[in-house]
């Protein structure tokens, strides 16, 4: 028989305490935190969506590697088993470990970027856009339309828009792009997936044009999976051999292993050309580590290369996608306007939609993580004019495409009554739509504002 309920497809066998809290402290811990979850200490928080990185629970055959780790400075066995594993699945010659994905994007976008130079992307995560901005060049997202309609059913709603490509291309010129990256799955796209006759035609165009080709693979294995569901040239590939052929159209790639490699620290770049290796080592020795390291303990490297071999188990996959388009499908039932199709680790609520009457200037998003605090204990981070707003000349905001919030789900971490509890508090959410309020930012950074902004509720 077919069973409707999706069972984790794992035992527990360690467990940690959650914190449960009322709504009146929570309304304290809230201000105190200038209303900005960000700030709030972990144990104030009952279900924590923030992110799915460096959140996943690890496995008992992870934690056996963790004691396995060796620690030496140069030439660690753990460094051979990630190098190894990375090796094997990017099929790429130089591997660099980083400590986390960010510090991947800074060597290589510190070493392509500079002033007049230009990155193109489906959509670059915030991080990513960050590193390049802070070089002095520009960072430009040209996803395809659909995917700035939240309610529209689109399989590959990640994909890049290939008609635009082509013509910044010619408008830029080839020599100023510093390179094209390939977000895997779209992340602050909704977490949608790229289709690999997507990925190909972007790889042909820049081979014609002597770009360089990345991929921000982070997700690799939940793309990896949509493209075996919805690409039907796929449907009888296992998911690691269509990742091993995603890997294989680009030059490099950036990972932050804190999501599709299960570990809770880890990155790292891997490249082609010896060039860009030997550059950007020079750079990792300075600021990371020694190349045999980077910035990671032996254990943490010895469970990334344990981790990117469970990730592609075909239950795990399932299960994991399946559990996050059941939260999805049961908002979306509630009449909560989430972004459709469901993605791989993460749920999009449309804040602009569910909250009509507060005006972009106002951060819908902004309010809506509030509420799923105050209401259930949830922390979740918004997605739209805070992390992505500019101001014009003149100080007025021009707001991002879409106000989103993203409730991510670390791998691992959360069971089914879990999600009914989140399911529970969008119901409440929606009983007092017209009496929530819109924020103001009272003080901002210059880079990544969401992380450390204070806010005041209208």
């Amino acid at each position: 028989m077919h069973h409707k309920t999706i069972i984790e497809p794992f035992k527990i066998k360690s467990v940690e305490p959650i914190q449960m809290s009322t709504e009146a402290q929570r309304e304290k811990f809230l201000e105190k935190a200038h209303n900005n979850p960000f700030l709030l200490d972990s144990d104030q928080v009952i279900i924590d969506f923030l992110t799915d990185s460096g959140t996943s629970a690890m496995s008992a055959n992870q934690w056996a590697g963790i004691m396995r780790g060796d620690e030496s400075y140069a030439g660690s066995s753990s460094w051979h088993a990630m190098e190894n594993a990375v090796k094997s699945l990017t099929g790429m010659e130089f591997i660099l470990p980083t400590h986390q994905g960010r510090a991947a994007e800074r060597i290589i976008y510190s070493y392509l970027g500079g002033k007049g130079k230009t990155f193109i992307s489906n959509t670059h995560f915030d991080t990513t856009r960050a590193n390049i901005e802070f070089s002095g060049a520009e960072a430009i997202d040209i996803v395809i339309p659909e995917a700035h309609d939240p309610a529209l059913i689109h399989p590959f709603k990640g994909n890049m828009d290939l008609g635009k490509l082509v013509q910044l291309i010619a408008e830029k010129g080839a020599k100023a792009i510093g390179a094209v990256i390939l977000t895997v799955t779209n992340n602050s796209g909704g977490g949608q997936p790229v289709s690999m006759e997507n990925a190909r035609e972007i790889s042909r165009i820049c081979k014609a044009n002597g770009i360089l080709f990345l991929l921000d693979c982070c997700r690799v294995a939940e793309n990896a999976y949509f493209i075996k569901m919805r690409e039907a040239a796929y449907k009888n590939k296992t998911s690691r051999e269509i990742a091993v052929e995603l890997f294989s159209l680009a030059d490099g790639a950036v990972m932050s292993s804190k999501k599709d490699a299960l570990v809770n620290m880890g990155g790292f770049l891997a490249v082609r050309d010896k060039a860009i290796a030997e550059a950007c080592s020079n750079l990792l020795i300075i600021t990371e580590g020694f190349t045999t390291y980077g910035g990671l303990s032996g254990r943490d490297m010895e469970a990334l290369a344990i981790g990117l071999e469970e990730i592609f188990d075909p239950n795990y996959l399932e299960y994991r996608i399946k559990s996050t388009t059941y939260l999805g499908e049961h908002l979306h039932k509630l009449g909560v306007p989430v972004v459709l199709p469901i993605g791989g680790h993460a749920v999009y609520i449309d804040a602009k939609k569910l909250y009509p009457h507060i005006p972009v200037t106002e951060y819908p998003g902004q309010a809506l993580v509030c509420e799923l605090y105050l209401k259930g204990g949830i922390r979740t981070v918004e997605i739209g004019s805070v992390m992505f707003g500019k101001y014009d000349d003149a100080g007025q905001l021009i707001p991002a495409a879409m106000e989103l919030v993203r409730l991510a789900i670390p791998r691992r971490v959360y069971t089914q009554s879990h999600i009914e509890y989140v399911i529970e508090t969008f119901s409440e959410i929606l009983k007092d739509i017209p009496k929530t309020r819109g924020y103001k930012i009272t003080r901002e950074p210059k880079f990544l504002r969401h992380f450390t902004s204070h806010f005041e509720k209208l």
